[in-house]
């Protein structure tokens, strides 16, 4: 039904910077909140940053603040997530979905890996 595709993962040293892409297709609502989601290696998802759709109020993690800024571009469907001062704690798998998320599918996600 939501067709959701994630890219922009990659390897980089800590200190570094990627961008992460969410392409969004199939049928969606107009005012619906989109958020990035990591997973790490033996825990649970987490929610790293989410967006309003109609008036862009955007919410962080306290462990990304300040160093990762969620975009999104309404009229390419797509969400972006800019991630810089990279720590190793930051590798996972990052995830885009709507919320909430509950009774949703998800993508495969991309892979961050920072090295130290």
């Amino acid at each position: 039904q939501v067709q959701l595709v994630e890219s922009g993962g990659g390897l980089v040293q800590a200190g570094g910077s990627l961008r992460l892409s969410c392409a969004v297709s199939g049928r969606t609502f107009g005012m619906e909140t989109m958020g990035w989601f990591r997973q790490a290696p033996g825990k649970e998802r987490e929610i790293v940053a989410s967006i309003s759709r109609s008036v862009g109020v955007t919410y962080y993690a306290d462990s990304v603040k300040g160093r990762f800024t969620i975009s999104r571009d309404n009229a390419k469907n797509t969400v972006y997530l800019q991630m810089n001062s990279l720590k190793p704690e930051d590798t996972a798998v990052y995830y885009c979905n709507q919320l909430p998320t509950s009774g949703r599918s998800w993508g495969q996600g991309t892979q961050v890996t920072v090295s130290s």
